[in-house]
């Protein structure tokens, strides 16, 4: 496995803020400011208005003056702009009418989304994240990175930061595609940066070499010279890797969670990088960015 040679630096100029207005949503919102004020970025607060029809006959469409759920939604966006949470930063309101994943796509396209930050309901999860059933998608088709804020998730304060940064990886090409954000970020806070690869169901007598072939891996994916602006720890635990992940994260205190995500390969269950991704969401105590290949 090629080691890196340098730390990629990245930067987020356009956030996407999706919202239902929802408390869970607002959650989010302070860390999609803190986001903003660090990298001086605009946040684009979208919010989707889908139209449900009583009656299956063909009809003009409704002026928007004249459409009641246009006219809330308008107002809404125009109060939840006005928290104080958006003081300061740069930001612009977007509603349309449309399926939510749709009109979330065109904003991204249109307005060059580098990072979605959303808020989740938590269990039962990704189709209960901030925006209805249809959310899931957000977390399935963005090729942008999307940091989850759970309901365990504890507000920032102003001296927020990620201090404690977990980069959980498998090895798998999918999985890599977050290691450039793991270790932006970390080079951005002076992190702990924790690189962990969790093996489910190894004999006891096999643990020790498999954890230092696992270990060298690790630290294989290092940048040369990493010490210098973050105090990387290459980590091998034992486990099913959703609870290895979230007990290291307790133990830890861990600000944030980066994780890949992607399919698998056609001989494996495609759903099983998915519900490790689901269930990490759905449960940490602190932010998760995922990152899709």
């Amino acid at each position: 496995m090629p080691t890196l040679q340098t730390s990629l630096r990245l930067s987020f100029r356009n956030i996407l803020f999706p919202t239902d207005f929802s408390d869970a949503s607002s959650a989010a919102l302070p860390f999609a400011q803190a986001f903003a004020r660090i990298y001086g970025a605009r946040i684009f607060v979208a919010h989707a208005v889908t139209t449900h029809p009583r009656i299956f006959l063909p009809m003009e469409p409704v002026p928007l003056a004249l459409d009641g759920e246009w006219c809330d939604a308008q107002g809404r966006l125009r109060d939840f702009l006005d928290c104080d949470a958006l003081r300061g930063t740069l930001h612009e309101g977007v509603t349309e009418h449309g399926e939510l994943w749709n009109v979330l796509d065109d904003v991204i396209h249109r307005h060059d989304i580098d990072l979605i930050i959303l808020g989740s309901h938590g269990k039962h999860g990704l189709k209960k994240l901030v925006l209805g059933s249809d959310a899931e998608q957000i977390f399935r088709k963005s090729h942008c990175p999307v940091l989850t804020i759970g309901p365990r998730v504890a507000p920032p304060t102003e001296s927020s930061a990620f201090r404690n940064i977990v980069f959980a990886t498998d090895f798998s090409t999918g999985s890599l595609h977050a290691l450039p954000y793991a270790l932006s970020l970390a080079e951005e806070n002076q992190a702990h940066l924790i690189l962990l690869h969790v093996i489910p169901l190894v004999p006891l007598q096999h643990q020790e070499s498999v954890a230092t072939n696992a270990g060298t891996r690790l630290g294989e994916l290092l940048p040369k010279g990493a010490s210098d602006w973050c105090r990387p720890e290459c980590v091998v635990r034992f486990e099913f890797p959703t609870e290895g992940i979230l007990h290291l994260a307790r133990e830890q205190n861990v600000d944030l969670i980066v994780m890949g995500v992607h399919k698998g390969t056609p001989f494996a269950s495609v759903h099983l990088p998915w519900a490790i991704a689901y269930e990490v969401v759905c449960e940490a105590p602190c932010p998760v960015l995922t990152v899709r290949d």
